[in-house]
């Protein structure tokens, strides 16, 4: 981890905007920045975790997915819908997930077109066990106190929802 930096650059960033004369807009700015800089936080420690599972991030959530159905199996298409990435991101993990045994494909019983994603039991196994890994050692200690947390998860939600992330039918989403 290197060294950090003696000062927050999105602070001065802030101040250049400002004295640039773009103050009105210089909070958002702000929060942007900090939005993808806290995600380049968060993505680093997860697949630091995950490395030695030979997963990354998207992998690991494929796999989770899939754990999380009632069959294990997923068609390609539900799979990018739900993971909310293009078919070609699905696709490639599929293709290194299949090559290390832990996903297969396999037609899908009713819709000749389509195929399905389907866990293997190495793939379950490891799902579980990189997930308990997550749990304790990024996820029980986000980077967030547990105070702002309901706050925080609240705020993105609306973002999220309001770029049309999920529709709740006018009902928020309760944490």
């Amino acid at each position: 981890m290197p060294a950090p930096l003696p000062l927050d650059p999105i602070a001065e960033a802030h101040r250049q905007w400002t004295l640039h004369g773009w103050g009105e807009v210089a909070d958002g700015m702000a929060a942007v920045t900090s939005v993808m800089r806290a995600q380049q936080i968060m993505i680093a420690r997860v697949e630091e975790v995950l490395k030695p599972f030979g997963l990354t991030f998207a992998r690991y959530e494929l796999l989770t997915l899939l754990h999380f159905t009632k069959s294990g199996a997923l068609p390609m298409a539900k799979a990018s819908a739900r993971l909310q990435v293009h078919p070609t991101s699905v696709t490639n993990a599929v293709d290194r997930l299949e090559t290390a045994g832990l996903v297969r494909r396999t037609p899908h019983p009713s819709d000749r077109r389509a195929t399905l994603i389907e866990l293997t039991d190495a793939g379950r196994a490891l799902a579980i066990e990189a997930t308990e890994k997550l749990n304790t050692e990024v996820f029980a200690r986000p980077g967030i106190p547990d105070a702002d947390l309901d706050e925080l998860l609240r705020v993105l939600s609306v973002m999220r929802h309001d770029a049309g992330d999920f529709d709740t039918g006018g009902t928020p989403t309760k944490w």
